[in-house]
C-alpha cells in the first residue's frame, strides 16, 4: 500500500493508473499472443466436432482468470460492490442481440477484438483495418449515430443492479462455490491441454492471460481505493477501451489519462514484443475484394454487438464470467451460438462448394 501511494504521489492519479493499465495490457498482450489466445478459434474447433489446442488455451486461461478473481475476493483483496457489470442496472436483450452480434463478427473479421490488436501487432494489415473499423463503430455506437439504436435494444429487457445480477447470489452459492465452480473449469483445461499436448508457451501463456484479468480487478480495485477522484473498478475490455484510445488521438492533447488508455497500447506492444521474440513478424494484407468486404462487415458487427452487450470476448466473455455477472454470461453464451452459427451457415457450404476443406481456425 505504502508503495502503491508513493507511486501516486510521484506520477499523480491519472499517470499511475494510466502506467498500471501499460503494464498489465502488455503482459496480457504477451501472453496472448504466445499462446494463439482466441475465442473465436476455440468455438470453431467445437462448431468443427475438432477440439484441440485452441479449445484448450481458451479453458486455461478463462478458468485461471475464473480462480485467480475469485480468490481474491475469499482473501478480501478484491470486492465486487462497485463492479459495474453487477452494481448497475444491466440489459439482457442487449446481452443477448450484442453476444450473437459479435458472435457473427468475430467469425467473419477471423478474430474477437482482442485477437485482431494482438495480430495488428504482429503485422496483420487486415487485422489493423478491421480494428480501426471495429473502434469506430463502437464510438458511434457509444455516442454516435447508432447510439439511438444501440439504447432502443438495449432497453427491451433490462433486470436491476446487485443480486439481480450475480449469479452467485441468485443460486445460493457464496464465494467458495464460485471457487469450486473455476476449479472444475480449471480441471477441464488441464485434461484438455494435457489430451491435446499444447506446448510450454501454451500453458504459459493461458495461465498468464487468466492472470492479467484477475490481476487488473485487483489493481483497478487498490486504485479506487487510494485515488480522490472517482475510479472504476474494471478488467480488460476492447470496445469501449478501443473508442477511448481512437478519441484520445482523434482529440486536442490534453485529455485525462486512465487505466483503458494504458492498456490498448500496452497490449500492442506487449504482443509485439512476444512477435519479436518469436520471430513471426510479417506483413499480411487482403486476398482480393471479397475478404475485405468480409473483415470490416465483421468489425462493424463486432463494434456495435460488443456495446450493445457491454463487454467484448474479453471483456464480457472473461472478465465478467470471472465476477459471476449474469449479463456477461448470457453474452459469451450468444457469442457462442453466433459464431456457431455462421462458420455452420456460411464457412463451411462455402468451402464445400469451392471443393475444398473448411479452413483452419
Amino acid at each position: 500500500m505504502a508503495h502503491a501511494l508513493d507511486l501516486i504521489d510521484w506520477l499523480g492519479e491519472e499517470r499511475s493508473l494510466a502506467l498500471g493499465g501499460l503494464v498489465i495490457g502488455a503482459l496480457f498482450g504477451f501472453f496472448a499472443q504466445r499462446a494463439r489466445f482466441c475465442l473465436r478459434a476455440a468455438v470453431i474447433e467445437v462448431a468443427r466436432g475438432t477440439p484441440g489446442a485452441r479449445l484448450a488455451v481458451w479453458l486455461l486461461a478463462f478458468a485461471s482468470a475464473l480462480v485467480l478473481t475469485q480468490a481474491l475476493l475469499l482473501a478480501g483483496q478484491f470486492d465486487t460492490g462497485s463492479v459495474r457489470q453487477l452494481a448497475s442496472r444491466g440489459s439482457l436483450s442487449g446481452a443477448l442481440i450484442g453476444g450473437l452480434l459479435f458472435g457473427i463478427g468475430m467469425v467473419l473479421a477471423r478474430g474477437c477484438s482482442s485477437r485482431l490488436l494482438v495480430l495488428a501487432a504482429n503485422g496483420n494489415l487486415r487485422a489493423l483495418l478491421s480494428g480501426l473499423v471495429f473502434a469506430v463503430t463502437a464510438q458511434a455506437s457509444m455516442s454516435g449515430i447508432l447510439s439511438p439504436w444501440r439504447e432502443a435494444l438495449g432497453a427491451l429487457w433490462t433486470i436491476d443492479g446487485g443480486a439481480a445480477r450475480d449469479l452467485l447470489a441468485l443460486g445460493g452459492f457464496g464465494r467458495g462455490g464460485g471457487l469450486a465452480f473455476g476449479l472444475v473449469w480449471l480441471a477441464a483445461g488441464i485434461w484438455a491441454g494435457r489430451r491435446h499436448r499444447i506446448g510450454p508457451w501454451g500453458w504459459i501463456g493461458a495461465g498468464g492471460a487468466g492472470l492479467m484479468v484477475a490481476g487488473a480487478w485487483w489493481f483497478s480495485y487498490r486504485m479506487a481505493a487510494l485515488t480522490f477522484t472517482p475510479t472504476p473498478v474494471q478488467s480488460l475490455s476492447f470496445t469501449g477501451p478501443s473508442a477511448d484510445v481512437l478519441m484520445l488521438v482523434l482529440s486536442p492533447p490534453g485529455q485525462a489519462l486512465n487505466f483503458d488508455l494504458g492498456m490498448v497500447p500496452g497490449v500492442f506492444l506487449g504482443s509485439f514484443a512476444a512477435a519479436v521474440l518469436g520471430r513471426e513478424l510479417r506483413l499480411e494484407g487482403f486476398q482480393g475484394g471479397h475478404a475485405m468486404r468480409r473483415y470490416i462487415a465483421g468489425a462493424m458487427l463486432m463494434g456495435f454487438g460488443g456495446m450493445l452487450a457491454g463487454g467484448c470476448a474479453v471483456g464480457a466473455g472473461v472478465s465478467g464470467a470471472a465476477v459471476f455477472a449474469l449479463t456477461a454470461w448470457v453474452t459469451l453464451a450468444a457469442m457462442w451460438a453466433g459464431a456457431t452459427l455462421t462458420d455452420r451457415l456460411l464457412d463451411r457450404p462455402a468451402a464445400a462448394l469451392a471443393g475444398a476443406a473448411p479452413s483452419p481456425p
